[in-house]
């Protein structure tokens, strides 16, 4: 019995294996099942090169083209005025921006004056007497002498003669005595050399001014330069009096290149180029972006830099398939880039595909109405 039943489960287990091994058999040569393709959708221009204009970017801060910064070169007691010596006060040119006592310094000037006006009427008989020829002119300088203005230049010497005589009584150094200390009596008084604004004030009124002090700082507000630096590749094409459009944020203002640098700057090879700008709305420090149009690139397109490959590639469409054609870059900005040798008519995918490769099939998304 025992015989009969070990038989009996040997012949299960060998139709069991014999299952096992066809099932297993029959799922190795399952067909896999087939992905399908998945085709992309791509947005594509068709190229038509045309003359791209060549805008360099830069940036800078506005500083007023005309800035004096006030020094006394004498001492003594600022004056009031009037007008309070405060930064941001308005001035019209020739207008009073300070004024140092100088009240004893005065006097001596209205001394020195006084000498050499008698000093002219003691030779005035001799003059008569040796010198008729020249009588009329000196008596002339000596009736319009007024010792309250700016003394007037003495008579043109026509003879040696008369040079000497005149240069022997002392006249010639006495006036320009007179002249100097009228010079050095002038620097207590400044005044405003154009209209603008007072921005920085370092005296108040009553306060005592020593001589090489600082006393502020005035600026013309009606015209304004903006300093920015361009790679030395685009200088040459830069040129005094070319039109710069500066943007600051909504606003925009018209320029003009006024001055370049002729020297390179040794450590970041750029040039320094000076902009020229006027509008009653802007103000010193003001931050502004200037485009520059450098020159005009012709036979050329402009497309996104993520287009172009690091072997300077683009993606075109060739029936419904990817392909590569090499281009030439012409110059970058942060977004955009300029390319040449590209046939009118091809066409270029315009915006970057996620995975794409040379060969890759695909299908043009159709244009938005």
């Amino acid at each position: 019995m025992r015989k009969i039943i070990l038989s009996v489960v040997g012949v299960l287990l060998v139709v069991a294996s014999v299952f096992l091994a066809n099932k297993i058999i029959d799922s190795k040569n399952k067909p896999k099942p087939v992905k399908p393709k998945v085709v992309k959708t791509v947005f594509v221009d068709t190229v038509k090169n045309k003359t791209v204009p060549i805008i360099i970017s830069a940036s800078g801060n506005t500083i007023a083209k005309r800035r004096v910064e006030l020094y006394s070169e004498v001492q003594g007691v600022f004056k009031p005025i009037g007008i309070l010596f405060k930064p941001g006060q308005v001035y019209k040119k020739g207008q009073a921006l300070i004024r140092i006592d100088a009240s004893e310094y005065y006097a001596r000037v209205q001394s020195a004056k006084s000498t050499l006006h008698n000093d002219i009427a003691a030779i005035m008989p001799d003059l008569r007497l040796d010198f008729s020829e020249v009588y009329t002119k000196w008596q002339q300088y000596l009736s319009n002498f007024d010792i309250e203005k700016n003394t007037p230049n003495l008579p043109k010497m026509t003879s040696e003669k008369e040079n000497l005589f005149i240069s022997g009584r002392g006249i010639v150094s006495s006036y320009y005595n007179v002249k100097n200390l009228e010079q050095h009596l002038s620097k207590y008084y400044i005044n405003a050399p154009f209209t603008g604004v007072l921005t920085e004030a370092l005296v108040t009124e009553g306060s005592l001014v020593r001589n090489g002090q600082k006393l502020g700082e005035f600026i013309d507000t009606s015209e304004y330069e903006i300093e920015v630096s361009i790679s030395k590749s685009y200088a040459s094409f830069l040129k005094v009096g070319k039109s710069v459009k500066l943007l600051d944020g909504n606003s925009s203002y018209i320029g003009k290149v006024s001055r370049i640098n002729g020297n390179v700057d040794l450590t970041t090879q750029t040039v320094t180029v000076y902009i020229e700008v006027k509008h009653k709305d802007l103000r010193e420090g003001v931050y502004l972006e200037a485009e520059l149009e450098a020159k005009e690139e012709e036979n050329a397109i402009e497309i996104d830099r993520a287009l172009l490959s690091n072997n300077n590639e683009i993606f075109i469409v060739k029936d419904s398939v990817l392909d590569v054609v090499p281009v030439t870059p012409i110059y970058f900005t942060d977004t955009k880039v300029v390319v040449k040798d590209i046939k009118d008519g091809t066409v270029i995918v315009s915006e970057p595909v996620s995975g794409a490769f040379k060969g890759m099939l695909v299908k043009l998304a159709k244009p938005s109405k």
